[in-house]
């Protein structure tokens, strides 16, 4: 999983740029092609933040990025979504023990921070390369980057510990959907009242 992250992220930066298509190397209905277009997202809302942060951004360009995130910040609450619906239906015949707790959080949003911490892994390493700072810089960014790839690989053992818990029965999965108020005119006071 991780090291479709990593591919996915390199593949962005070939061209870095937010406005590339999308070139999902996986088929279509593949657990693969949605974790692909989980990274894709994620990359993409990375630079976009990125773009937003000059103090001299123009104004009216700040707020079409900012409209953006929030769109991209949908499409990664609904794709996380996705990968849990994978999950239930992976272990949906799975006896569950009348002990079995439920874990913090589920497989998605674990692997969620997974794909974030790709990110920061794949950005650190270029800071911790950089030969035009001083040698302050380049230890602090080291130093961070070795912290990431521990945080790595504990996290990618948690997940493959959830995993191995639901599909033994040990731990249960209880999807809540994300009830995002901001996006929904509906819901938001500020949208709602415009009417």
């Amino acid at each position: 999983m991780f090291a479709l992250f990593e591919r996915q992220i390199v593949d962005y930066h070939k061209t870095d740029s937010v406005d590339a298509p999308i070139q999902n190397p996986y088929a279509e209905g593949t657990f693969e092609h949605l974790l692909w277009e989980k990274s894709y997202i994620d990359t993409v809302q990375w630079h976009l933040e990125d773009l937003v942060r000059p103090e001299d951004v123009d104004p009216v360009e700040a707020l079409r990025l900012k409209r953006w995130i929030d769109r991209s910040n949908q499409r990664r609450t609904d794709t996380v979504e996705r990968i849990d619906d994978h999950y239930m239906q992976a272990f949906a015949s799975v006896a569950v023990r009348p002990d079995a707790k439920i874990n913090t959080e589920t497989p998605a949003w674990a692997i969620d921070r997974l794909s974030i911490l790709a990110l920061k892994i794949y950005h650190f390493g270029i800071e911790a390369a950089r030969k035009d700072v001083s040698e302050e810089q380049h230890e602090r960014c080291a130093k961070k980057l070795n912290t990431l790839l521990e945080q790595k690989a504990d996290l990618m053992e948690a997940i493959d510990d959830l995993l191995a818990e639901l599909a033994a029965g040990t731990k249960k999965m209880k999807l809540y959907r994300q009830m995002k108020m901001y996006n929904d005119p509906m819901l938001n006071p500020m949208l709602y009242n415009k009417k």
